[in-house]
Protein backbone atom coordinates (compact mmCIF):
# COMPACT_ATOMS: atom_id res chain seq x y z
CA UNK A 1 0.00 0.00 0.00
CA UNK A 2 1.00 3.77 -0.60
CA UNK A 3 0.04 6.80 0.79
CA UNK A 4 -0.57 9.99 -1.63
CA UNK A 5 -0.13 13.48 -0.92
CA UNK A 6 -2.18 15.14 -2.70
CA UNK A 7 -3.49 18.61 -3.69
CA UNK A 8 -6.62 20.12 -4.24
CA UNK A 9 -7.10 23.30 -5.90
CA UNK A 10 -5.90 23.08 -9.38
CA UNK A 11 -4.81 20.18 -9.05
CA UNK A 12 -7.55 17.31 -8.60
CA UNK A 13 -10.46 20.22 -8.55
CA UNK A 14 -10.70 22.82 -10.96
CA UNK A 15 -10.09 26.46 -9.68
CA UNK A 16 -10.64 29.79 -11.12
CA UNK A 17 -11.01 32.16 -8.34
CA UNK A 18 -12.00 31.53 -4.05
CA UNK A 19 -15.69 31.27 -3.61
CA UNK A 20 -15.81 30.31 0.03
CA UNK A 21 -14.26 27.15 2.16
CA UNK A 22 -17.20 24.82 1.01
CA UNK A 23 -17.16 25.80 -2.68
CA UNK A 24 -14.72 22.99 -4.41
CA UNK A 25 -14.81 22.48 -8.32
CA UNK A 26 -15.23 20.10 -10.57
CA UNK A 27 -13.20 17.02 -10.62
CA UNK A 28 -9.81 16.90 -13.29
CA UNK A 29 -10.87 13.93 -15.32
CA UNK A 30 -7.12 12.45 -15.36
CA UNK A 31 -6.74 13.23 -11.12
CA UNK A 32 -10.14 11.71 -10.74
CA UNK A 33 -9.05 7.79 -13.01
CA UNK A 34 -5.68 8.31 -10.78
CA UNK A 35 -7.09 8.80 -7.33
CA UNK A 36 -9.93 6.18 -7.58
CA UNK A 37 -7.59 3.31 -9.15
CA UNK A 38 -5.41 4.53 -5.53
CA UNK A 39 -8.16 3.67 -3.69
CA UNK A 40 -9.36 0.65 -5.95
CA UNK A 41 -5.77 -0.55 -5.10
CA UNK A 42 -5.89 0.13 -0.99
CA UNK A 43 -3.97 3.06 -0.76
CA UNK A 44 -3.94 5.63 0.41
CA UNK A 45 -4.71 9.46 0.03
CA UNK A 46 -4.14 12.74 2.02
CA UNK A 47 -4.99 15.85 0.80
CA UNK A 48 -3.12 19.08 1.13
CA UNK A 49 -4.17 21.99 0.55
CA UNK A 50 -3.55 25.74 1.47
CA UNK A 51 -7.79 25.88 2.85
CA UNK A 52 -6.42 24.06 5.72
CA UNK A 53 -3.70 26.79 7.00
CA UNK A 54 -3.94 28.14 10.33
CA UNK A 55 -4.35 31.94 9.45
CA UNK A 56 -7.81 30.79 7.93
CA UNK A 57 -8.94 30.44 11.40
CA UNK A 58 -10.49 27.39 12.76
CA UNK A 59 -13.97 28.01 11.81
CA UNK A 60 -12.98 28.31 7.87
CA UNK A 61 -10.36 25.39 8.20
CA UNK A 62 -13.13 23.01 9.92
CA UNK A 63 -15.57 24.22 7.28
CA UNK A 64 -13.31 23.03 4.58
CA UNK A 65 -12.69 19.96 6.28
CA UNK A 66 -15.56 18.67 5.84
CA UNK A 67 -16.78 20.43 2.41
CA UNK A 68 -13.05 18.03 0.85
CA UNK A 69 -14.37 15.44 3.02
CA UNK A 70 -18.18 15.42 1.28
CA UNK A 71 -16.60 16.21 -2.06
CA UNK A 72 -14.37 12.90 -1.63
CA UNK A 73 -17.20 10.85 -0.60
CA UNK A 74 -19.42 12.31 -3.99
CA UNK A 75 -16.41 11.59 -6.60
CA UNK A 76 -14.44 8.89 -5.12
CA UNK A 77 -17.07 6.84 -2.28
CA UNK A 78 -14.57 7.37 -0.10
CA UNK A 79 -13.27 9.90 2.21
CA UNK A 80 -9.24 11.12 2.16
CA UNK A 81 -7.58 9.29 4.98
CA UNK A 82 -5.67 12.53 6.36
CA UNK A 83 -6.85 16.81 5.21
CA UNK A 84 -3.85 19.22 6.04
CA UNK A 85 -1.79 22.21 5.06
CA UNK A 86 1.35 20.42 5.56
CA UNK A 87 2.96 18.15 3.80
CA UNK A 88 4.29 14.22 5.13
CA UNK A 89 7.54 12.66 5.07
CA UNK A 90 5.77 8.92 4.80
CA UNK A 91 4.23 9.99 1.58
CA UNK A 92 4.94 7.77 -1.70
CA UNK A 93 4.30 10.90 -3.61
CA UNK A 94 3.12 14.25 -3.84
CA UNK A 95 0.84 15.80 -6.79
CA UNK A 96 0.62 19.24 -6.47
CA UNK A 97 0.73 22.02 -9.11
CA UNK A 98 3.24 24.53 -8.09
CA UNK A 99 5.99 21.80 -6.89
CA UNK A 100 9.35 21.24 -9.35
CA UNK A 101 10.96 18.16 -8.16
CA UNK A 102 14.99 18.15 -7.86
CA UNK A 103 16.90 15.92 -7.81
CA UNK A 104 17.65 14.05 -4.16
CA UNK A 105 20.73 15.84 -2.58
CA UNK A 106 21.43 18.16 -5.54
CA UNK A 107 19.72 21.23 -5.67
CA UNK A 108 19.28 20.05 -9.89
CA UNK A 109 15.61 20.38 -11.80
CA UNK A 110 14.43 17.07 -11.84
CA UNK A 111 13.03 18.22 -15.56
CA UNK A 112 16.61 19.30 -16.83
CA UNK A 113 15.74 22.96 -16.78
CA UNK A 114 19.08 25.34 -15.96
CA UNK A 115 17.35 27.92 -14.21
CA UNK A 116 20.51 28.89 -12.47
CA UNK A 117 24.23 29.40 -13.21
CA UNK A 118 26.29 28.74 -10.39
CA UNK A 119 30.08 27.89 -9.82
CA UNK A 120 30.68 26.58 -6.75
CA UNK A 121 33.58 26.29 -4.67
CA UNK A 122 34.20 24.70 -1.09
CA UNK A 123 35.57 26.86 2.03
CA UNK A 124 37.91 25.08 4.17
CA UNK A 125 36.45 21.61 3.48
CA UNK A 126 33.51 22.91 6.17
CA UNK A 127 31.12 22.34 3.18
CA UNK A 128 30.48 26.34 2.93
CA UNK A 129 30.08 27.60 -0.41
CA UNK A 130 31.02 30.62 -2.13
CA UNK A 131 30.95 31.42 -5.78
CA UNK A 132 28.96 33.11 -8.55
CA UNK A 133 25.26 32.76 -8.73
CA UNK A 134 23.51 34.31 -11.84
CA UNK A 135 19.45 33.38 -12.64
CA UNK A 136 18.89 32.61 -15.72
CA UNK A 137 15.47 33.94 -17.00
Amino acid sequence: MKTHGVDLDKTTATYDTWKGPEHIGEPIPLMQVRIAAWFANGDAVDVFTARMHPSHGDEETAAAEVAIRAWYMKVFGQEPREVTCEKNPKWDDIWDDKTVQVVPNTGERADGVKDVDVTLEKVDGIGEFLGDVEVVP
